[in-house]
């Protein structure tokens, strides 16, 4: 089993930052790939951005890219999301995630069945 939590969320403005925090542990050595979701209310969860947990290469979805940065530490079991210059529509609960399959086609990392653990959720709340 793999277990995850997540910190670092809150409130903060429109334009603002905020560095997401998730913690492994458990059996981390079975991780191949970590991601990171969020559900706004009243819609489906959505992929953000995952992470290789050995290589480092990195998946975003297109409307993210430029603004959010995923990264890992594995030394610490950890992976972050860094969002800038955050909107109000980026208000929702972000969840991460975390693989145990391998796959090769970077589809499968946008797809929440595809990941075996997550995390409670942190909300992410960005006022106008």
């Amino acid at each position: 089993q793999v277990q995850l939590v997540e910190s670092g969320g809150g409130l903060v403005q429109a334009g603002g930052s905020l560095r997401l925090s998730c913690a492994a542990s458990g059996r981390t050595f079975i991780i191949s790939t970590m991601g990171w979701f969020r559900q706004a209310p009243g819609k489906e969860r959505e992929f953000v951005a995952a992470i290789n947990w050995s290589s480092g290469s990195t998946y975003y979805t297109d409307s993210m890219k430029g603004r959010f940065t995923i990264s890992r530490d594995n030394a610490e079991n950890t992976e972050y999301l860094q969002m800038n210059s955050l909107k109000p529509e980026d208000t929702a609960t972000y969840y991460c995630a975390a693989q145990t399959a391998y796959y090769t086609n970077g589809y499968y990392y946008t797809v929440p069945a595809k990941y075996a653990y997550w995390g409670q959720g942190t909300q992410v709340t960005v006022s106008s």
